[in-house]
């Protein structure tokens, strides 16, 4: 919300210079985003009267100017501009003067002919982006008169950056209305008496969606001038919201849209056929905007429409068609409201915002349309004469928001706020506020009926019965009044206090998972930290997690339709920002993110704590000492491993690949990936990206990935210390043949139980698959390092345990020794 301070000063003049009075709106929750000249700064032009204007004896595009600026000779002037005339008021920099940018006019000649100044555009004072011509002025300015005085472009720009509940704030009245709350002060607003109509022209309404439309207000305006011009007054107020003028009939609903916050809409009438009725569009139908693009609408688009078609798209933006032009002479002046739910999301869905839209989904006060209708319309009387019509209502009583009564107790208070204001300010404040109260006995328990009992007659419990303003959506409970009052009392003027009792504290589990450390340590191995949204496009999420057991749960209003539900995985996320540094020539991609994913649907949400990374490219960063090798999956194991270290439990991780094709995962290459296991607990996946996933993403296919599910891993094993051995270590070096689809981690697991105790470490050094072993076999070359606590080993022990080693794992997975 933008708007010009000497415009607010009309309706409410607080004793507050401009910075102070941004600052006690900030406080009272209006921040302040902004505040700026309306006009750069400049020096030096009056205004101007054109007496003559005769052709440059030596240039086809130059005019010579005779223009008085009350001097005892008139200033003789070359200027470019095609629009200047005899008899205009414009602007004139004289020599001397300083335009923006510190761009001084200095006495010249051009093309051979003396210039004594510049006449103006709108542009080269700052007023404008781009000018046509020079900026010209009412026949009535003032000649001679200093222009930025006569302007009043001292003036400031205020621009709010309002909460999305406090719509009755995004207006002029609106932001008078705290101001003079917080001041004290009583506001001067327009004085407004009803249009007399001056004909009978009536427009036909029919009200098909009274729930989404409950109210609708037109007029007809017959025989307005359609050549005249909008006041400088009005432009000026304008430009400074930050809007630009087009012509008197759009500038008026503007205008009322700022300083009341009630869009309208004006349709030429001419244009219309048959009666205007509110419904709801039919999938398929088109329509044409105002800004020229075409739309096809959905069924659940609340439309203006005549016996053709659509004709605005309501709360949104007009069509072209029905559009005013500047041949228009009879209108339709339109002002109505809509409910916020059956205007929000729309805009952004067809790739709209508009002020109106951005009204209308934040709630319009529906009292206001009948007031505003008639504001244009005197407004636009004024300015292009015309003779109105009665005004045409339709009203779903029924479907119009209710008045809000709320039950507000001094005990609530005090709990809430932490002071107890004397009734008296209570009162005043709401009472300023816009709000009626009626002073009742509360329960002790707060009842709503407000139904006395007899503690609490004893303890003398009160408070009121409180009626809300329509304009006020955001107050719905009574901690709403509460937040009103201590806004309003001033939070700096609520004391400090401090807790009575002390505080609990617990301290965290000494083997709890640490995130943080697990996030230092991804960074040390060369990854950076990403930070994703939340929720992305369905299809993204399909393709990592098609399984209609976990279907995502969709938003009931998303931001756009690639953000439409919550993730199940944060692989799409991380995919994404690796599909973007690829794109710009980031050939090495480390990627990590932490964050929470969104299983079970509506039905059973879970919000599960997870880790994933991502990672392609070389292993190392390019360098001499090394060749390029590309990361494989084993070393984002090893950072994985890394990661867990923290456990203590790394004895207990295990790779489980899939026994098939349906147990892979969807989103990893199936020859490439496996299960987590921790112990007897899966927490997660690792593996190569899918070969045809990555090519729909128009990724490589060295893309590894892992996620794993924070919270199943539980509390990490404690570290206890084992006292080291004196004695010498032995180690056994054995190449057993295995079947070729029998993993290292069952080989494993099979070794440490047969060795039992002794066995310290085992190494897998090699593994071989070739012509000098039996097909479907392959070679697992291994080490056994073996240690006693209390005596050194000799061969027969050590010979014993490699012998055990060797028959549990012929019997149990059909290994032989390899000679």
């Amino acid at each position: 919300m933008r708007f010009s301070e000497s415009w607010l000063r009309e309706w409410v003049d607080p004793p507050l210079d401009a910075q102070a009075l941004c600052d006690q709106l900030s406080m009272a929750g209006l921040e302040v985003d902004a505040l700026e000249l309306v006009a750069p700064a400049f020096s030096g032009v009056v205004i101007g009267a054109v007496e003559a204007v005769e052709p440059h004896p030596d240039a086809t595009k130059l005019r010579v100017c005779r223009v008085d600026v009350g001097d005892e000779e008139p200033l003789q002037i070359v200027c470019g501009a095609a629009n200047v005339a005899a008899g205009q008021r414009v602007p004139v920099a004289r020599i001397g003067a300083v335009l923006p940018g510190n761009f001084k006019i200095k006495k010249a000649k051009l093309r051979g002919v003396a210039s004594q100044g510049m006449i103006c555009s709108a542009s080269e004072l700052g007023l404008a982006e781009r000018s046509d011509g020079i900026m010209t002025l009412p026949a009535d300015a003032p000649m001679a008169e200093d222009l930025r005085d006569w302007l009043a472009l001292d003036d400031h720009a205020i621009e709010l950056d309002l909460t999305p509940d406090r719509s009755d704030c995004l207006s002029i009245a609106g932001v008078a209305r705290e101001v003079g709350v917080l001041n004290r002060l009583s506001l001067t607003e327009p004085v407004e008496k009803p249009v007399a109509p001056l004909l009978d022209d009536r427009y036909s309404l029919q009200l098909e969606s009274p729930a989404a439309c409950p109210r609708y207000v037109c007029r007809i305006i017959r025989d307005l001038d359609p050549t005249a011009e909008t006041p400088l007054w009005m432009t000026e107020r304008l430009r400074r919201s930050g809007l630009r003028p087009i012509s008197p009939m759009v500038d008026v609903t503007n205008y009322v849209l700022l300083e009341l916050g009630q869009p309208l809409h004006a349709f030429d009438l001419d244009k219309l056929e048959g009666a205007i009725r509110v419904r709801m569009s039919c999938a398929g139908e088109r329509l044409v905007l105002l800004n020229d693009e075409e739309v096809e609408l959905d069924d659940d688009t609340l439309v203006i429409a005549d016996d053709h078609g659509p004709v605005a798209m309501a709360g949104i933006m007009g069509g072209a068609a029905s559009a005013v032009s500047e041949t228009t002479r009879d209108l339709l002046l339109e002002s109505a409201f809509f409910a916020p739910e059956a205007i929000a999301g729309r805009a952004r869905r067809y790739g709209l915002h508009t002020d109106s839209s951005h009204r209308f989904e934040r709630g319009v006060d529906p009292m206001l349309q009948q007031r505003a209708i008639e504001r244009a319309t005197t407004l636009l009387l004024a300015i292009a004469g015309g003779r109105p019509g009665p005004l045409v209502e339709v009203l779903s009583e029924a479907d119009r928001p209710q008045p809000v009564s709320l039950l507000l107790r001094c005990k609530r208070i005090q709990q809430v706020l932490g002071i107890s204001p004397d009734d008296a300010q209570v009162v005043d404040i709401l009472t300023r506020l816009g709000m009626s109260l009626q002073s009742i006995p509360v329960g002790a328990a707060g009842d709503n009926a407000g139904e006395p009992t007899a503690e609490s007659a004893r303890e003398g419990a009160r408070g009121w019965q409180v009626s809300v303003p329509s304009r006020r959506f955001d107050i719905q409970r009574e901690v709403d009044l509460i937040a009103e009052i201590g806004r309003i009392y001033g939070y700096n003027a609520i004391p400090v206090t401090h807790a009575r009792s002390a505080a609990l504290t617990r301290a965290p589990q000494e083997m709890a998972f640490d995130i943080d450390q697990a996030r230092r340590t991804l960074v040390a191995r060369g990854y950076f930290e990403a930070i994703t949204y939340s929720f992305v496009s369905p299809e993204q999420n399909r393709w990592f997690d098609p399984s209609p057991a976990s279907a995502p749960l969709a938003l009931a209003n998303p931001l756009s339709a690639e953000l439409s539900v919550m993730r199940t995985s944060l692989w799409p996320g991380l995919i994404q920002v690796m599909r973007q540094n690829l794109a710009r020539q980031q050939a090495r991609v480390r990627l990590f993110e932490t964050g929470l994913r969104f299983l079970g649907g509506s039905a059973d949400l879970r919000q599960s704590p997870s880790l994933a990374a991502a990672i392609v490219g070389s292993v190392l960063p390019e360098q001499w000492g090394t060749s390029e090798r590309l990361a494989d999956v084993f070393d984002l194991k090893s950072d994985l491993e890394a990661v867990l270290t923290q456990t203590g439990r790394l004895d207990a991780l295990r790779l489980q690949p899939p026994a098939s094709e349906h147990e892979a995962h969807p989103a990893l290459h199936p020859g490439q990936s496996a299960a987590f296991w921790l112990g007897d607990q899966p927490i997660g996946w690792i593996g190569t990206l899918h070969p045809l996933l990555a090519r729909r993403l128009e990724l490589p296919n060295s893309v590894q990935l892992f996620e794993i599910d924070l919270a199943a891993l539980g509390v990490g094993k404690r570290p206890a210390f084992e006292p080291l051995s004196r004695f010498p270590s032995i180690r056994r070096d054995l190449a057993i043949l295995v079947p070729v689809e029998l993993g290292f981690e069952q080989v494993r697991q099979t070794v440490m139980a047969a060795a039992g105790d002794l066995l310290k470490q085992l190494i897998l050094f090699d593994q071989y698959q070739g012509d000098k072993i039996e097909p479907h076999h392959k070679s697992l070359a291994f080490g056994l390092i073996l240690q006693a606590s209390s005596q050194t080993l000799v061969d027969a022990e050590v010979d014993a345990v490699v012998q055990a080693v060797l028959e549990r794992l012929e019997q149990e997975l059909g290994a032989k020794l390899r000679t």
